[in-house]
């Protein structure tokens, strides 16, 4: 089991897809949201949607205190030597504030998609054995199933599970043992319409439903096939989000720390999804969170 210091995570982080821009008009408007996540006092920014590591470098480069992770890279898109290489730059450029998150993404999406598990041992097998190797305290992987939990707590800082319940994180906890870092995702909607607030969560786990990696480990969960029909029902989205006030959602992430997390991931949903950059509910959750701000 590598050393590893919970600390540098912090307790509350924010997972966004939105804050490694692809299109070069938006770059400035994310350093600049990234920049006040920091100073906000939050200790993490995962960086979703399977970010490349030249897309992290602009995050790093706009934050000072916050430890910067990616939420995750997949294994299929990416060489291990080159990542191996780009992320020991970044942790230079970082001091240290770098973390490299690992999955292997969904077949959906790659091509000759095959062996999941065994082509991440691989994976980092061939990260160890690199010039500039990451180290296991450097990484965490994208786990939801007891294998590549045990995987985690053997071969990197810990587990970063997306989509998951209370129940999984617990269960999460027992089969990495005490001391791995387990920081799993959260989504937020702040509308204290709960109609609206379902509403919104369902457009967003309409797509998620189609993947089998999720929907599987919900079937374990005790959940069934009925509860993906019409982008989720009632009792799968309680479980699944945090959906209504401030302090409805404060309550949500004492139960995943309660239930084992070291770290939770807010994903925050605006009311209309259309703003990429909820940074008035950033700042809600901030405060209500009692984030301590950075000068």
């Amino acid at each position: 089991m590598p050393s590893v210091n919970h600390e540098r995570f912090g307790r509350i982080g924010i997972w966004s897809s939105a804050l490694h821009p692809s299109d070069p008009g938006r770059v400035a408007a994310a350093s600049a949201a990234v920049a006040e996540l920091d100073s906000l006092g939050y200790g993490t920014i995962w960086l979703g949607g399977s970010p490349s590591l030249d897309q992290v470098a602009p995050v790093v480069e706009a934050t000072r205190h916050i430890t910067v992770a990616t939420g995750i890279l997949s294994i299929w898109e990416h060489r291990a030597q080159a990542v191996a290489e780009q992320a020991a730059r970044l942790q230079q450029d970082a001091a240290g504030r770098f973390v490299l998150g690992l999955g292997v993404s969904h077949g959906g999406f790659t091509p000759g998609y095959a062996r999941p598990y065994s082509t991440m041992v691989e994976y980092l097998d061939a990260l160890d054995a690199a010039a500039a190797p990451v180290p296991a305290s450097g990484r965490v992987l994208a786990a939801l199933g007891p294998k590549m939990l045990k995987l985690a707590a053997r071969r990197a800082a810990g587990a970063h599970p997306y989509l998951v319940t209370t129940e999984h994180t617990a269960e999460a906890r027992d089969a990495l043992g005490p001391d791995a870092l387990l920081a799993p995702e959260l989504t937020v909607v702040l509308d204290t319409d709960i109609d609206a607030a379902r509403t919104v969560a369902r457009g967003m786990l309409s797509m998620y439903l189609r993947l089998p990696n999720y929907t599987n480990n919900l079937l374990r969960l005790g959940f069934t096939e009925g509860d993906f029909a019409d982008g989720g029902s009632d009792r799968l989205l309680a479980a699944l989000f945090a959906l209504g006030d401030a302090d409805t959602v404060r309550a949500r992430v004492q139960e995943y720390l309660d239930a084992g997390a070291d770290h939770l991931a807010l994903q925050v949903l605006a009311g209309d999804r259309a703003k990429d950059l909820p940074l008035a509910e950033w700042r809600t959750l901030a405060k209500a969170l009692e984030l301590t701000p950075r000068s």
